[in-house]
């Protein structure tokens, strides 16, 4: 029982973290229906941006009040990202086929690793360390530091910081799309720009408003990661982005809670997948293919996934 306890924590701490990367998804696709491959590497990027913020203003310092600073320099780096993004590479694409701005992001993916890669450590007037190998993430009091014993369940505290986080962005996102008017722009731009756009929405800046909220979430996922891992690389984006679009898509592409339950679904596969499967087949090199193959499955007997898709067919 206390196994199972164990993994079921484990599988909600990794599903927040993979939630968190799916509702960004979730969101630019539900306005836009654009699958933003690029947003792996927007979660990378955040995870930098709050590094930068410490070693620039904070080196040393590991107390919790420097952590908010930390979020809103990722969240700025991330934000940043996106809005260019979407501003250079996918609105002159907008009317364009489906299939231009897929390669288009594939390409943004790519391009955003190898700049990581190649120009962190050489960025001017900073003494940043090498990002081609693996780099120390700071770990913040509070947040980080000796385990809680629940039992027989060990729970690490950057878990209780990554699970918080998710409820904390669900619940904000929740009022932010019904609550506000700009939200509600962004429900109806969803539905029909164009209607949209005859009833006085900007519409080009509803979908950069969709794309900052996306690398917003992103940003606090990357935060979330480095606390756990204890490190960040240039590579972290790409399967943290495909298991988060993995996630979108098992929840039900285009639904927001679909999305924060497909992550969390996924993320408990993992860790059951991990613990529970024997021989040949279960351990930790088997859980990718566990995840992926549970996509394939939903796929076929449930292509809506789990809660639906919230999609308009568009004239």
């Amino acid at each position: 029982m206390d196994a199972f306890a164990q993994q079921l924590v484990n599988g909600l701490t990794l599903g927040s973290l993979y939630a968190l990367i799916a509702v960004g998804y979730t969101v630019v696709y539900g306005i836009v229906q654009l699958i933003n491959f690029a947003h792996g590497e927007i979660f990378m990027i955040g995870a930098f941006g709050a590094l930068s913020t410490w070693l620039i203003f904070f080196e040393g310092n590991t107390d919790f009040w420097v952590l908010p600073f930390m979020i809103i320099g990722a969240i700025l780096a991330s934000v940043t990202t996106a809005v260019l993004m979407e501003r250079l590479a996918y609105r002159p694409l907008r009317n364009a086929p489906r299939l231009a701005p897929l390669i288009t992001a594939i390409g943004i993916s790519v391009f955003l690793q190898e700049a990581v890669r190649l120009f962190y450590d050489d960025v001017p007037f900073f003494d940043f360390p090498d990002a081609k190998q693996r780099v120390p993430f700071p770990q913040i009091a509070v947040v980080t530091g000796p385990a809680f014993q629940v039992g027989g369940v060990t729970i690490q505290r950057s878990a209780l910081f990554t699970i918080g986080c998710l409820v904390m962005c669900a619940a904000g996102l929740w009022y932010f799309v019904n609550r506000t008017k700009t939200g509600r722009g962004m429900q109806a731009v969803s539905q029909d720009p164009d209607t949209a756009r005859l009833m006085g929405i900007n519409v080009d800046r509803i979908i950069v408003v969709a794309f900052a909220v996306g690398a917003t979430l992103a940003a606090v996922a990357g935060v979330a990661q480095g606390l756990q891992v204890t490190n960040i690389n240039f590579r972290m984006g790409f399967l943290a982005g495909l298991k988060a679009f993995t996630a979108a898509v098992l929840g039900g592409i285009g639904n927001v809670w679909g999305a924060v339950v497909g992550g969390l679904t996924l993320g408990i596969v993992e860790a059951m997948a991990i613990q529970f499967i024997p021989g040949t087949f279960g351990g930790s090199p088997w859980k990718d293919v566990w995840a992926f193959g549970l996509l394939i499955l939903v796929l076929v007997f449930r292509p809506q996934g789990i809660l639906g898709a919230k999609v308009v067919d568009r004239a």
